[in-house]
């Protein structure tokens, strides 16, 4: 997923640290047992650690660790967490680029670790990551394709470390990219590839999208946006690129009209709930900006540019997540695409209320999904 321009979204992170520094709760406990008496104002760490403790994994043979891991020259941070070390690996591969979700994985991951090991991964150049490493030297590395070998590093390392033959992998958003790509490259190392907002082919993802943004402002009468967006044609660039200032734009209004989250209108909420999280540290959560400014120029050109869309023989079951109101990613594409692949099992699974963000959209339904049409695939193979 991209969220607008850089600069703004350094911003916007920025002003949440600052904004939201302390947070006022209401102790329910009888007043007699009570520490901290009603209205008294809570640190951002005060209220992590209360999330840490609430999601404490306590089970004997529970999994509960963070990790920094040797990627390919660099250090990569890892979230390892599951109830039972014998459920099968799920790695998760963020989107963005650069858009972290370790640290809104507390609001909803939980269920995921009662039948999974779950591994949520900040990728090179991004949150934990980006903090971990200079820069100055992972700048002219990023790319799709080093990314992608990294992500076969760390299914290796954790295959390695936790004896696992093979593990899930599931991509959301940009990570669709980089888990897509890894799936048809080393299918042996995975039970199942998961997509979740797939991307398939870069230009008709914009062009899609594009159109139903400008669709909703017509149709909104916002004269503003309406404007805003005919100014961008043509969208893409008649040579398919998509200059990261034009993309700002459009996402800013497919946001608006949710293309992101569907029945909302901002990504806010995301963002405050990241801000809590007990996996990151102030520091970490500024660094998603820093990572996003890094990362997203250099990167773009390899999102515009992919296509999948006549790659279809898998070597791995592939099972898409898609939301009906998904035009951040348009779902539609995906759905026409997976009709034609050639896997030892495909499924389409649709998210009715969900547009990008399922997983906190309608975080149930997704939990049904892994646990009925996912993980059994782990068992099939043994």
């Amino acid at each position: 997923m991209h969220f607008p321009r850089p600069a703004v979204f350094a911003a916007l992170i920025l002003g949440l640290i600052c904004g939201l520094a302390a947070c006022t709760a209401e102790n329910h406990a009888p007043s007699d047992t009570s520490e901290q008496a009603a209205g008294e104002t809570f640190t951002r760490d005060q209220i992590a650690a209360v999330i840490a403790n609430g999601r404490r994994i306590v089970t004997p043979d529970g999994l509960e660790e963070t990790l920094e891991i040797p990627v390919a020259e660099t250090r990569q941070w890892i979230t390892v967490r599951g109830r039972d070390r014998d459920n099968p690996v799920l790695l998760v591969i963020h989107g963005g680029p650069a858009s972290p979700e370790m640290p809104a994985s507390w609001a909803f991951q939980n269920g995921w670790e009662d039948y999974f090991t779950v591994v949520q991964w900040d990728q090179r150049g991004s949150g934990k990551t980006y903090n971990a490493n200079d820069p100055e030297k992972i700048a002219p590395t990023l790319s799709l394709d080093r990314i992608t070998e990294d992500a076969a590093l760390v299914v290796d390392y954790l295959r390695q470390r936790y004896g696992k033959e093979k593990i899930f992998v599931m991509g959301h958003s940009w990570g669709s990219l980089v888990g897509l790509s890894l799936a048809h490259r080393h299918p042996d190392r995975l039970h199942a590839y998961i997509g979740m907002g797939q991307v398939i082919n870069g230009q008709e993802n914009e062009r899609l999208s594009y159109a139903h943004a400008l669709q909703a402002a017509r149709q909104a009468g916002n004269a503003v946006a309406v404007e805003e967006l005919e100014s961008l044609l043509p969208y893409p660039e008649p040579d398919g690129t998509v200059p990261l200032e034009k993309i700002d734009t459009q996402r800013k209004w497919s946001v608006r009209y949710g293309g992101l989250t569907y029945g909302r209108d901002s990504i806010d909420y995301y963002f405050q709930l990241a801000k809590f999280s007990p996996d990151y540290t102030a520091d970490d959560y500024a660094a998603i900006g820093k990572g996003s400014a890094l990362s997203l120029p250099r990167l773009l050109p390899d999102l515009a540019g992919f296509n999948f869309s006549d790659v279809t023989a898998f070597d791995c079951p592939v099972i898409l997540f898609e939301g009906r109101h998904d035009y951040t990613t348009p779902s539609v594409i995906a759905a026409e695409w997976l009709e034609r692949v050639d896997a030892p099992a495909t499924k389409l699974i649709w998210f009715e209320n969900s547009a990008h963000m399922m997983m906190l959209e309608e975080p149930g339904r997704v939990l049904v999904h892994l646990v009925n049409d996912v993980r059994p695939l782990a068992d099939s193979q043994l």
